[in-house]
């Protein structure tokens, strides 16, 4: 799978079954890596468009998730 953001680390393990607080560690180190604000909303429409599993799919596409 190609990552849109390798350089962007995501740490997952420990978070499982809280799709909320997934969400708000990407979109935190989304900003502290300098995204802009427009590619974050468009991440966070995409992530919450579906179910959890969708949401970790989304997630391990944007950004190096471990």
């Amino acid at each position: 799978m190609v990552t849109l953001h390798p350089a962007i680390a995501v740490q997952l393990t420990g978070y499982d079954g809280n799709a909320f607080m997934i969400l708000g560690l990407c979109q935190k180190a989304a900003r502290r890596a300098g995204l802009s604000e427009a590619k974050i909303d468009a991440f966070t429409e995409e992530a919450t468009t579906g179910d959890y599993d969708h949401l970790i799919r989304t997630a391990m596409l944007w950004f190096n998730c471990t």
